[in-house]
């Protein structure tokens, strides 16, 4: 059975997640999630959060994928212990760190590799299998051939997970240093300012700037195949659902707060 799986950036959003069919949703605490600026959850509302969901046969899966600091650890085994208690259905991790104290801590507890690790190969897929992880969130920039390689080439009850709709960073899967460029804003500790998305204009030849940052002129570089900055369009996927499907597939996961 094919899951469908729905972001869910506080309370009402995620009834209404539940409400049109989600199977599971996927949601931050109020730490170490990417998405520091949506409303998000705290430990007593994500218990709420769990009880409602469960009640109605739908999963709950955290987002604990940002890179926390060496100072930030205490605070994890703080959380992480909570969400076992809570019994949340998984955690979603990139970090190798937070993966391994999370396989110590609570080693029980259903770890999905988040997509900002990037994993665009079998032999990464059966690296973080090997790990303990029971899902893997495959990168954005896969095409439908890899994935089907990397399904071919994984065991079967590694579940793997895709995008089908949502934003494509100018970076691998979200590892991108703009925001912290531009704002300060590290986007790896979830708190990206979405440069790519901003307006930018031709300032000189070869060269661009921010429309309200005239005076941080960046330059680019010309290729045979054409200058390639940002890519900001949406994915949608909303077409080859039935390719995705035969791909074997077992999350299709849909982003947005």
């Amino acid at each position: 059975m094919k899951e469908l799986l729905c972001p869910a950036g506080n309370f009402e959003k995620m009834k209404a997640a539940i409400l049109y069919g989600a199977d599971a949703v996927y949601l931050a605490s109020d730490m170490f999630g990417m998405r520091a600026a949506a409303d998000n959850f705290t430990l007593e509302e994500l218990e709420e959060a769990t009880e409602y969901a469960h009640a109605r046969g739908v999963k709950i899966y955290v987002t604990v994928n940002t890179m926390p600091h060496t100072n930030e650890y205490g605070r994890l085994k703080k959380y992480l212990l909570e969400y076992d208690r809570i019994g949340v259905d998984a955690l979603i991790i990139s970090d190798l760190g937070v993966l391994t104290l999370a396989r110590e801590l609570i080693p029980n507890m259903e770890i999905h590799i988040s997509t900002q690790a990037s994993v665009v190969s079998a032999d990464a897929a059966n690296a973080y299998y090997k790990l303990g992880a029971k899902r893997v969130v495959l990168a954005r920039e896969l095409s439908l051939d890899e994935i089907n390689e990397i399904r071919r080439n994984t065991p079967r009850d590694l579940e793997l997970e895709c995008f089908i709709h949502g934003s494509m960073c100018i970076s691998y899967s979200g590892r991108c240093l703009l925001s912290n460029f531009y704002t300060g804003r590290d986007a790896n500790r979830g708190a990206c300012a979405q440069p790519c998305r901003w307006n930018y204009t031709n300032s000189l030849p070869l060269a661009f700037a921010e429309e309200k940052r005239l005076d941080d002129v960046l330059n680019i570089e010309e290729y045979k195949e054409g200058s390639f900055v940002m890519s900001s369009k949406d994915m949608c996927m909303i077409e080859h659902i039935d390719d995705l499907m035969e791909s074997g597939i077992d999350s299709f996961k849909i982003e947005g707060r």
